[in-house]
């Protein structure tokens, strides 16, 4: 199986959970719990899961989060490459969870902020033919971490490696701007979006004009559609290849699914698997993502696995 090298975000998700609608100005029982997050860190821990040979590369602080963080993706089996942050702290992201699951997310990227091309340098080593580069949107649109981001891309062209890029978020990417993201990210073998970050790339509403669009930049595009699944599609196709998202009885937290979504699709995708085989792979893990709480696996499936 090819080796996979993430570079992006890496977090720690506050996540709390509302029983009931928000009361403006007073409190609101809720369940609020601790979790790994970084979209970046997300889709390196899935791959692990899947037995996927993965290397992370990132930024954190030299505070006890970053260290948890750390040991946390040793424990899903990552070749974690974190650069410790003396000045920033570990990136923190409060996801607030309303009682009828609807999640907004605020975001401090603290260390993830100051990736530097120094830092991707000496990860070199991981730059290499026949590996893959999956670059996290989120580096991309942080203008802290961009240089680095762009970076990393060059290294990747120069070293003949496949290349995939994710949106990263609807909003950051709104203000910062279709047209230096499509320009950065040219390149790129496989963009993988959702539909609203599709809508603000290209201006189209609809996810199948959006993809076709796209592969004005990109050979091969996936837009996630949430309860409806997913679709990819190249040029030279009449119609989109679609498949629907695997049915959950109920969702825990669809925090990581998207993320999830990008690491079952992957492995397929890079095995030479026919497109829908891929998607339904991407679906199936991102319907597991949202049976428990958090947006990484449960270590506990990592240490019944190598039991």
């Amino acid at each position: 199986m090819t080796r996979v090298v993430v570079v992006g975000d890496l977090m720690t998700d506050t996540v709390a959970r509302a029983a009931f609608p928000l009361a403006k100005g007073s409190d609101t029982p809720a369940a609020v719990t601790i979790h790994g997050g970084g979209s970046g860190a997300n889709v390196a821990s899935w791959l692990a899961l899947e037995g996927i040979e993965v290397a992370f590369v990132g930024r954190r602080g030299s505070d006890i989060a970053g260290r948890n963080r750390d040991m946390e993706l040793m424990g899903y089996g990552v070749d974690a490459r974190l650069v410790m942050d003396q000045e920033r702290p570990t990136g923190t992201c409060v996801v607030m969870v309303t009682h009828k699951g609807d999640r907004t997310m605020l975001s401090d990227p603290g260390a993830n902020a100051a990736l530097l091309p120094e830092d991707i340098e000496r990860c070199k080593d991981l730059f290499s033919q026949g590996t893959h580069l999956h670059m996290s949107g989120y580096s991309l649109i942080n203008e802290g971490s961009r240089k680095a981001a762009i970076h990393t891309l060059e290294l990747a062209r120069q070293a003949n490696m496949s290349v995939s890029v994710d949106g990263g978020s609807s909003s950051p990417l709104k203000r910062m701007g279709a047209e230096p993201f499509l320009e950065w990210t040219q390149g790129a073998r496989l963009l993988v979006v959702a539909a609203k970050e599709a809508e603000i790339l290209t201006g189209r509403e609809n996810p199948a004009a959006a993809a076709k669009v796209l592969t004005a930049w990109y050979p091969q595009v996936v837009i996630k559609v949430g309860a409806d699944g997913a679709l990819w599609y190249t040029n030279g196709r009449p119609e989109p290849v679609t498949v629907a998202a695997e049915p959950v009885e109920k969702v825990v937290d669809g925090t990581g699914a998207g993320d999830a979504f990008i690491a079952g699709f992957l492995p397929p995708w890079l095995d030479g698997k026919q497109p829908a085989d891929a998607l339904t792979a991407g679906c199936h893990l991102a319907a597991q993502a949202t049976q428990h709480l958090g947006a990484r696996p449960s270590l506990d499936v990592v240490d019944n696995q190598i039991k």
